[in-house]
């Protein structure tokens, strides 16, 4: 399903953080977010990594899980998952309607809110139809992955067996605030009371503001290169954690910063309570299976997809193509969205490419290529504006060489569907 009625009404109501009215409307809907013991990750970059790998080590050992990421890269089903398989357009239809309808069963407790119902945001109302769909699933466990920031977040309403915050870094800065410790604070506030936090590798700014907070609030907290830690590559790495050695692991995705992921993975994973223990098996059989779309992905021999669109992750797709042999002339197709660094994204992978194609997709946040190519103005390499992705991946395919597409989930989803992948 790529679109909905009730998903294209929402997304009038553009993003709108807080969780007064997505709380006091699930309560209308029972409370779902109550029914499911859960893991929550958040943070700037590799959550969605995370989330992969600590749903996949969890089916892997029989578990019945649920998994929640945003945003989707071709199919909005993609964003809800019961062990590893996406919601069908018949179950999400039917979810979505459920929860319009419920939207419109104006409430004493709820007339404030407006005469036409509760104005649920696009993603809030995805929210509530995962909640639902994971209460009526028989899951043991579901995973659930931020949106943006986390203390007013929608999916912030849940009490977590484990919270994990990946990762800290400069995105959606209008919104978060304008620096790290800014920003970290908005990631802590999925923390709990009383229950573990895991956090990733970051800054010492940021690991400073979510220790704080944990500490506060009476979470034990547990960090990377303190408390746990892996050494080597993807293809073969040692994980150390609390007495354990876990040695000789691989992760299936690509790129070296995937090991911290499953490093951060691996620590959630242990501090589940034991009724949701994993062995040795499920960990090395989850961490080589977890797969995600649009993560330095080859659709083909001459074309990589990455999701990067923000400066951090921008130097992580430029990490990997500077580990490549250049063998080949690259072109680098990169659009954005209206909020985003392009700039800071367009001067880091600059040097590892001959010459950049800006262009777009049909989303309605995209900038224009022509506006993408201004940004990018004094770049010492060739920019031109290409127009849309279809047109664009064409003429980048004609010059030889590899082909980079970059700057946009949107974008890497519109290129795996020209290039008929599903």
């Amino acid at each position: 399903m790529t679109e909905h009625p009730v998903l294209e009404t929402a997304s009038r109501h553009g993003v709108r953080l807080g969780l007064d009215r997505l709380s006091r409307f699930l309560r209308l809907m029972g409370s779902p977010q109550n029914a499911v013991p859960c893991v929550h990750v958040g943070g700037t970059n590799g959550k969605g990594s995370v989330c992969t790998m600590v749903a996949e080590i969890l089916r892997q050992q029989g578990y019945r899980v649920g998994l929640y990421t945003s945003p989707h890269i071709q199919r909005v089903n993609e964003r809800i998952r019961v062990n590893g398989s996406e919601i069908t357009d018949r179950a999400l239809s039917a979810v979505l309607d459920e929860v319009d309808r419920v939207r419109h069963e104006v409430t004493p407790e709820m007339a404030d809110l407006g005469e036409e119902g509760v104005p649920l945001t696009y993603f809030e109302v995805m929210t509530a139809a995962a909640f639902v769909h994971f209460e009526r699933s028989r899951l043991d466990v579901a995973v659930l992955e931020v949106g943006m920031g986390g203390r007013l977040d929608a999916t912030n309403l849940v009490t977590p067996l484990v919270s994990v915050i990946a990762s800290v870094g400069l995105d959606h800065t209008e919104v978060l605030g304008p620096d790290l410790p800014s920003i970290a604070g908005e990631k802590a506030g999925i923390i709990k009371s009383g229950r573990p936090v895991v956090v990733g590798a970051m800054h010492p700014d940021a690991s400073r503001v979510i220790r704080s907070f944990a500490n506060d609030v009476g979470a034990p907290i547990y960090m990377s290169g303190e408390h746990f830690h892996a050494i080597g590559d993807n293809r073969s790495f040692t994980w150390r954690g609390w007495g354990t050695v876990r040695q000789d692991l691989s992760v299936g995705l690509s790129g070296a910063h995937q090991v911290e992921n499953a490093s951060t993975a691996l620590a959630a994973v242990d501090l589940l309570p034991v009724h949701l223990a994993c062995d040795d098996t499920a960990v090395r059989s989850g961490l080589a299976q977890a797969m995600i779309s649009g993560r330095l992905e080859w659709l083909a021999p001459d074309v990589l997809i990455d999701c990067a669109h923000n400066p951090d992750a921008a130097l992580t797709l430029a990490g990997y193509l500077r580990g490549r042999p250049r063998r080949f002339t690259r072109t680098l197709l990169l659009g954005c969205s209206r909020e985003k660094d392009i700039r800071a994204i367009g001067a880091i992978l600059a040097p590892h490419v001959d010459r950049i194609y800006t262009t777009s997709c049909t989303h309605h946040r995209a900038l224009e290529p022509g506006q993408v190519a201004a940004a990018l103005e004094g770049l010492s390499l060739p920019v031109m504006p290409a127009g849309r992705i279809e047109e664009a991946l064409t003429l980048a395919r004609a010059k030889g060489g590899e082909v980079v597409v970059a700057g946009s989930c949107f974008l890497a989803g519109a290129v795996r569907d020209i290039l008929g992948v599903r």
